[in-house]
């Protein structure tokens, strides 16, 4: 009696089977329509990168803040290009295209992000890496529950991920907010806006997948530009922001050295 409740019924089996990616005949892929998306996206990216590296030239006191969205830029640009030339993906569950390059971006670009987000509010190194580390882990649970078969299995994910991005959001809104008031007003307002622009994206990335992946109720084009868009805005207009912030940045007191 014990080993028949342990063991999964015939048609638990049988279902988990046929939702499998191996069972699949045929695989709904990426439209033209989502082919233009990530051709635009990745020349914004790379022509994005092109102008930061030749703006870093010319920068002093701000120049670590060009090396961020250097990286971050660039890291995505390689993303788009994987996924434009066919490479990075696989099937999952529901025989969908999944674009794991997007998570081999966004386990690197997030994480940069954050660092450039604590770098202009002058937060402590140990409250940016503990931030950087739930963030992490919640790309890691997110993808996770995108590959799982199980329907349970995936949904526990997705409940983990979103429990860490709870935890990376209270520290943008509380710990970093309190730096960045340190700073000065002018920091105090630039960070306000990277912030919440920040804060928005991340909220918009589990919603795109709660009906792509998670519901499949997004076609994998409609996926591949609802995640672009939210690409473009967290990651080439964040830097642009940051870019047209430099002036302040570069006269603003360090939270950390001038106040502690």
């Amino acid at each position: 009696r014990v080993l028949a409740r342990l063991t999964p019924s015939t048609s638990q089996t049988m279902t988990a089977e046929s939702l499998a990616p191996t069972a699949c005949t045929t695989i709904e892929e990426v439209g033209s329509t989502g082919v233009g998306a990530l051709t635009i996206t990745f020349l914004i990216l790379a022509v994005s990168t092109i102008i930061f590296i030749s703006r870093a030239g010319s920068a002093n006191a701000t120049k670590k803040y060009y090396f961020s969205s250097i990286f971050i830029c660039t890291f995505a640009t390689m993303a788009y290009f994987a996924m434009l030339s066919g490479q990075g993906w696989t099937a999952i569950a529901g025989c969908r295209q999944f674009f794991y390059a997007r998570y081999a971006d966004y386990i690197v670009t997030m994480p940069l992000i954050i660092l450039q987000l604590g770098v202009v509010a002058g937060a402590d190194s140990t409250q940016i890496a503990a931030t950087i580390g739930a963030d992490i882990l919640s790309i890691a649970s997110l993808y996770l529950a995108s590959v799982s078969v199980v329907t349970t299995v995936k949904w526990f994910w997705f409940i983990i991920a979103i429990c860490l991005l709870v935890c990376v959001i209270a520290s943008f809104a509380r710990g970093f907010k309190e730096s960045a008031n340190l700073r000065g007003p002018d920091v105090s307002s630039l960070y306000g806006q990277l912030a919440a622009l920040v804060m928005i994206c991340f909220i918009a990335y589990p919603m795109v997948w709660l009906f792509s992946e998670g519901f499949a109720s997004f076609s994998v084009s409609f996926e591949v530009c609802a995640y672009a868009m939210i690409d473009i805005v967290s990651k080439v207009i964040f830097c642009f922001i940051v870019m047209a912030g430099n002036d302040s940045l570069a006269s603003a007191p360090d939270a950390y050295n001038d106040y502690k």
